[in-house]
């Protein structure tokens, strides 16, 4: 059979996330459905990370194995149609190896956080983004910032009910500069690293954003992340400022 990877982008607000869920809508679910408008029968996909509820992405890549050969290009556009009006879209489709996997071939994913600084309700970003009343010291969470990037223990900087072995994770990048947005000042977090822990950016997005308001310092991250100890994290962002923005591979599938 076939094996075709998906690049897809979504908008998070109308499901309970990435994966499938009995009487829920979920993306998977949506994409295994017009994939049984090609080909009828049940199908599953496995993707490069399992978004929970609200969170978007710009550059999720997922694979789905056909028993028809299909030309990439007509897959990605047969796909859109059957998964209109959801705001789900094939970016672009891939024939790849039969042992290729989205998930486990995967060397890298980034993240994007957005933060929009202004006291009117949003509008046209409404759902998109985490909005402060506030302005925020983005100088002190770039310097905060800084204390978390490398490889630790992030116990502290964990859900409770995160399923990975261990806590100790490699952090290539944490960067956090200012934006302008379509609806204002924003503050954007861009992350990287191999694998990440269950609620591990949307804990330190919650915490950066106490220092730059000036309730937290660089120390007291510090310290919260030696603490080893989840009640010493900060709040726990809101999912909807969250992308999950591209996965790398070894070689590109889509190149």
């Amino acid at each position: 059979m076939p094996r075709y990877a998906l690049k897809v982008e979504y908008q998070g607000a109308p499901f309970a996330g990435w994966q499938r869920q009995k009487d829920l809508p979920s993306v998977q679910g949506a994409i295994e459905a017009a994939l049984a408008r090609l080909e009828p029968r049940a199908h599953t996909i496995a993707a490069a990370g399992r978004t929970d509820a609200g969170v978007h992405a710009l550059g999720q890549v997922a694979h789905c194995d056909l028993q028809k050969d299909w030309d990439p290009f007509r897959l990605s556009e047969a796909l859109n149609y059957h998964l209109k009006p959801q705001p789900v879209a094939i970016l672009t489709a891939a024939r790849v190896d039969d042992d290729w996997h989205a998930r486990f071939s995967a060397i890298e994913r980034r993240y994007l956080f957005r933060i929009l600084m202004r006291r009117a309700p949003a509008t046209h970003d409404r759902g998109q983004v985490w909005q402060v009343p506030h302005r925020l010291d983005i100088a002190a969470m770039q310097e905060a910032a800084k204390r978390l990037v490398g490889h630790h223990d992030f116990t502290t900087f964990r859900s409770t009910i995160c399923q990975a072995k261990s806590p100790v994770k490699t952090l290539d990048e944490l960067r956090v500069e200012a934006a302008e947005g379509l609806s204002g000042p924003e503050v954007h977090f861009h992350v990287r690293a191999r694998s990440f822990l269950h609620n591990q950016v949307r804990s330190f997005v919650g915490t950066l954003e106490r220092v730059g308001a000036g309730a937290w310092t660089a120390d007291d991250v510090q310290a919260a992340l030696e603490a080893r100890n989840r009640a010493a994290c900060g709040p726990v962002s809101p999912p909807q400022g969250l992308y999950l923005a591209a996965v790398k591979y070894p070689r590109d599938p889509f190149g």
